[in-house]
């Protein structure tokens, strides 16, 4: 005999071992319920009831042994497993919380072998110790403040030996201003008159290029006065005065008297050379003398900054930043009194000694001033957000009264290091005595008002006599912004390595110091004996 059941249970069918039919009609079903419900139903409660069995399995083996008496309380434990998350025993977080808030004595951290040094460590020692939650939070907080203090001091090292690479004069610098200070003294051809007697009144004549370099870097200002000649299209038409002080003049003059660049002019002139340096009271020599009283306050240099160990880095970095030779330097001033310097000619290129000319600059004698002073690149629109992102907020300190009241913190930053500078309209301005009142009251303030350097109290200046230039003229941050692409630095008119990373330094970025190293000739046999390398 052969029992058949109809898919939907509502008939069953019986066949004989003699092979007759019987047909048996069973009438299971009825529109409120039905077998096949019933199945299905079973069929659920028994899944459902493995599942539970599952949990609550798994629950005891994760140390709760007390058992569910109710529903409700299964309930309570299924409901944050099934919700992805998992609820701690109570007392568990609490008693972390209580060890992790207890103040730690650091000093007794200092020798101890059995604090952890890597997480692994840590896992490991935790698993095979089997330790509990307060010796769970105790071992952890010595890690962490362990590594901390480790974390703190390897950054002021940092800070300390970047504050020294970049401070300090390399070698290969020094022994090219010695060599050529013999030259000078030795060698007639290093003691030319520059520029040549019949080519002095171009260096009045406003039909000329006129670019200003004031630098006391030798290399560097070679570089910058090679790369805009070479990339020139018109360098008879270029006089390049180049401004230096007292014990670098004779080494830069033979440099360039063994180094002609005809047919552009080059001047080469020290700061005692200009008579109104010399005459009566000089605004920015009076700054620098009060700037460098303040920054006596950092006595002992740099040992004694590193030495306090309850500062934060980055406070411990810039008062190492002001101790940097170049913000007490007359260099760094210097271009706030070009109309002065220069009172024959209307218009001028200010040029910093860390750039490269990549292009002919002629087109900037084009640019329509609108009746502007400063032709620059503005720094707060741009695809790099990390170099052209500043605002007067990321110079100025708007927590400072005097500050706030005046500026904008949203006002877009421009750039110096390659500036046009409009002297005539410069003239019928007080931009100059702008500048040194400014600087006067953040001499009074004890050097709050801004970030050291002289773009602050310039943007203070020139605010309202900017002229906004193409961005294509100047790209910056190849000193500091190591992700800036070769390709994109080569595409660019001027490039700027403002920052650290000076390109004749050995911490200057490997794959930006070529866009430099091109202008130099290794086979120069000052070049060569001071081993200053080309690559």
């Amino acid at each position: 005999m052969q029992l058949h059941i109809s898919p939907s249970l509502r008939h069953v069918t019986v066949v004989t071992g003699k092979g007759l039919r019987e047909f048996i009609k069973v009438k299971v079903g009825s529109r409120r319920f039905s077998y096949q419900m019933m199945f299905y139903s079973l069929l659920f409660f028994t899944f459902l009831l493995r599942f539970v069995f599952v949990l609550s399995t798994v629950d005891t083996i994760d140390g709760d042994s007390s058992p569910c008496s109710s529903l409700a309380c299964l309930g309570k434990r299924l409901k944050p497993k099934l919700l992805g998350r998992r609820v701690e025993s109570g007392n568990v977080p609490e008693a972390m919380y209580q060890v992790l808030e207890q103040p730690l004595n650091e000093q007794e951290l200092k020798g101890r072998s059995d604090i952890p040094q890597t997480l692994k460590d840590f896992m490991s020692e935790v698993k095979r110790s089997k330790s509990d939650a307060r010796e769970f939070a105790q071992k952890l907080k010595e890690m962490v403040t362990l590594m901390e203090q480790r974390t703190r001091t390897a950054k002021i090292q940092e800070y300390l030996y970047r504050h020294v690479a970049s401070s300090s004069i390399p070698k290969q610098l020094h022994c090219l201003a010695l060599k050529l200070a013999n030259e000078h003294s030795i060698n007639a051809a290093a003691r030319l008159q520059l520029p040549e007697a019949e080519l002095v009144p171009t260096l009045v004549d406003n039909n000329y290029f006129h670019y200003v370099l004031a630098s006391d870097n030798i290399l560097a200002a070679s570089v910058v006065a090679k790369s805009l000649v070479q990339n020139s299209l018109r360098p008879h038409r270029i006089v390049l005065h180049i401004i230096t002080d007292r014990k670098t003049y004779f080494p830069m003059q033979a440099w360039f008297s063994l180094h002609l660049l005809s047919p552009a002019i080059i001047e080469v002139k020290a700061l005692h050379h200009f008579d109104w340096l010399s005459k009566g009271k000089v605004p920015v020599l009076e700054a620098m003398e009060k700037d460098q009283r303040v920054r006596s306050k950092f006595r002992g240099g740099s040992s004694v900054i590193v030495a306090n160990n309850n500062e934060n880095p980055v406070v411990v970095a810039a008062k190492l930043q002001a101790l940097s030779p170049k913000y007490n330097s007359l260099m760094n001033h210097i271009r706030i009194h070009l109309p002065e310097l220069f009172p024959s000619l209307n218009k001028v290129v200010f040029l910093d000694d860390d750039i490269v000319i990549q292009t002919d600059l002629s087109p900037l004698w084009d640019i329509d001033m609108d009746g502007k002073v400063n032709g620059a690149v503005e720094t707060c629109r741009g695809e790099d957000k990390f170099v052209m992102s500043k605002k007067f907020k990321s110079y100025l300190n708007f927590s400072n009264p005097i500050i706030a009241r005046n500026f904008d913190p949203e006002e877009c930053a421009w750039a110096y290091g390659m500036n046009v500078f409009d002297l005539a309209a410069w003239r019928k301005t007080n931009i100059s005595s702008t500048y040194y009142h400014w600087l006067d009251e953040n001499l009074k303030s004890d050097l709050s008002l801004w970030q050291l350097g002289t773009l602050p109290p310039g943007l203070i200046a020139f605010h309202g006599h900017v002229q906004t230039i193409d961005p294509f003229w100047h790209m910056l941050g190849l000193g500091y912004q190591e992700t800036t692409s070769f390709a994109d630095a080569e595409s660019a008119a001027v490039v700027h390595y403002n920052g650290r990373a000076k390109p004749w330094l050995d911490i200057a970025f490997p794959h930006l110091r070529p866009l430099w190293a091109k202008y130099l000739d290794p086979s120069d046999r000052f070049i060569k004996s001071c081993h200053i390398r080309a690559s």
